[in-house]
């Protein structure tokens, strides 16, 4: 008892030293202190418990997918054989050719565009250095729209093309393709790679380069035989994201009409109407996802190799100069992916704009629309920051917690196509329902917006836990072993240390969050209740009811809103 009297003496004088209010009652001999002590110990226990629930319901539906298979069902069983037997390899053979169409356009764009800007001086390399980034903030479906409105053989450029040379031929094969989605997949995912190399030869091929060159070595030798190969994690980790990006989508492909394997995970749920083996497929999916996310894990782990890093001195006298028509040849080809995966298609949507006038357009649904998409990603991101934030703070208070291996599974979720996590969501619904039909839980889940929220806390509470995990990281373990010296509970420590210090990278957070669940497709369009309309919903509807001049309006919108954490990107780029 004299040492906690002590102790909390010693904590009352700290408070008292820094200007801070103690707001622990004090009683007679410590009583005061012991029941506080004993009511913090009892809060963290129930906490414990009720953050183990919730990062169970978290991991729920990719625990239920996994668990499909050791489920009999000899009509699943039997539609998977007939599958094997006729559509399913098609399904596996245009993944595999997008994917590798997608691996090489995404590392040719951005593997040029990150050496070109970091190893060498041209006119324009300053604007290039964030404005590279800008197509990260649309959504490839948006691109797709755009790109078929323009070229098809309806559009304006082959209708101007014939009138002014009177041939009716189409100029180009129907973008509507495989070779149309890799292109436009390769356009707007370019960015992970760039982002990812960029960074990697601005910290760490400063000193090796110049050492090269002060050995003798001519320029394309050290940019083959020294910045590449140390480029080459980064290389493999943003070709990995972008395509996890590439197999979650659903937009680009249905609207292509690709058959893919998203595609039919769907077929199998809403056409056959059998669940057992749409969950069957998403697990092939996600294994082929989690391929993808250990080879991503793989190669950033491989980028923490020791290496000194260099002032920004030298980083600005590094480049090599390109002067007269080299220069101007540089700067043409990185304003090649720029252009086409960015203004191009901006331009094309604003030019449809100028249609409205001719259509009954009705600006009121369009604000019903806007206001859906903000409340809806308003709050999933409030809640996915919550949660991210209770689990990393709980896993950093107390790290041989059993939540710490639900928690990894959660943060897997981001790597999840959204189709996938659609399944895992209405698996457990339906088996609900099944022993439970009174009940009405399926009208609870997917008459609101319950099953839509739970979707995309699975799939975006990742993008959160990553950013509160990151910030926690570069807190010294000090600040906390000083506070417990002081006498300060977990509860204490959480509330007085760690939060202040994490507001930043929580608003940051909260921000991705939003972003990513406004663009969400596959899940809005599946879990939506009804009259529940967002604005990616609608663009892909009005885009596939050959609306497009009303679908632009959507679709900027939402550019707009995806080009706020790209400027945040491009400022963080800018400050090194």
């Amino acid at each position: 008892m004299r040492a906690t009297w002590i102790a909390q003496l010693k904590l009352s004088n700290f408070y008292k030293h820094r200007g801070l209010s103690e707001e622990v009652n004090w009683g007679g001999k410590g009583e005061g202190i012991l029941q506080c002590s004993m009511f913090a110990n009892w809060v963290s226990r129930g906490g414990a418990v009720g953050l183990t629930v919730l990062a169970a319901l978290l991991a729920l539906p990719v625990l239920v997918l996994m668990g499909a298979w050791w489920t009999p069902d000899d009509q699943a069983w039997a539609l998977l054989a007939e599958m094997r037997a006729t559509v399913l390899p098609d399904y596996a053979m245009t993944s595999v050719l997008l994917c590798v169409g997608v691996a090489l356009g995404v590392m040719l764009l951005g593997l040029f565009c990150a050496v070109a800007v970091t190893l060498f001086d041209f006119p324009g390399r300053r604007l290039f250095e964030w404005a590279l980034l800008l197509p990260m903030a649309l959504p490839a479906y948006v691109v797709a729209y755009a790109y078929t409105d323009f070229l098809q053989y309806a559009g304006p450029l082959q209708t101007l093309w014939r009138g002014y040379s009177g041939a009716t031929a189409p100029l180009w094969p129907d973008i509507r393709s495989l070779w149309g989605a890799v292109l436009v997949f390769s356009f707007t995912l370019y960015p992970y790679v760039y982002l990812l190399a960029r960074t990697a030869l601005l910290e760490r091929a400063a000193h090796l380069m110049e050492a090269a060159r002060l050995l003798g070595a001519s320029t394309s030798r050290r940019v083959w035989q020294v910045a590449l190969p140390l480029a080459r994690p980064a290389i493999a980790a943003g070709t990995a994201l972008a395509l996890m990006e590439t197999l979650a989508d659903y937009g680009v492909s249905s609207y292509f009409g690709i058959q893919t394997f998203t595609a039919g995970v769907f077929k199998a749920w809403l056409v056959m109407d059998n669940r057992l083996a749409a969950a069957q497929l998403a697990t092939l999916l996600m294994g082929f996802v989690a391929v993808l996310l250990w080879v991503e894990q793989r190669a950033q782990a491989r980028l923490r190799f020791a290496s000194a890093r260099v002032s920004r001195a030298s980083l600005e006298s590094r480049p090599v100069r390109l002067r007269g028509a080299t220069g101007l040849s540089m700067g043409a080809l990185c304003a090649l992916p720029l252009l086409l995966g960015f203004v191009v298609p901006v331009l094309i949507l604003l030019a449809s704009l100028s249609e409205l006038r001719d259509l009954e357009w009705s600006w009121a649904r369009f604000g019903e629309w806007t206001r859906t998409s903000v409340w809806l990603a308003a709050g999933t991101a409030s809640l996915a920051a919550l949660l991210a934030l209770l689990l990393a703070a709980h896993a950093r208070l107390f790290p041989r917690s059993p939540t710490q291996a639900l928690t990894r599974v959660v943060g897997l979720g981001y790597a999840v196509p959204g189709a996938v996590i659609v399944v895992g969501v209405l698996w457990p619904i339906g088996w609900l329902q099944a022993r439970a039909p009174e009940a009405g839980y399926a009208a609870w889940f997917t008459g609101t917006v319950l099953a839509l929220v739970w979707a995309y806390l699975v799939r975006f509470v990742a993008v959160a836990l990553q950013g509160v995990q990151s910030a926690y990281a570069r807190l010294p373990h000090s600040l906390d072993e000083s506070a417990r010296t002081l006498g300060q509970g977990e509860w204490a420590v959480f509330r007085r240390i760690h939060l202040p210090l994490l507001r930043r990278p929580l608003a940051v957070a909260l921000l991705l969050v939003m972003v990513d669940t406004m663009k969400e497709l596959p899940a809005t369009l599946v879990l939506r209740p009804f009259n529940t309309d967002t604005l990616a919903v609608m663009a892909y509807q009005l885009a596939r009811d050959e609306r497009l001049a009303e679908a632009a309006v959507p679709s900027l919108a939402l550019v707009i809103v995806g080009l706020i954490p790209v400027l945040l990107i491009a400022r963080s780029l800018r400050a090194r």
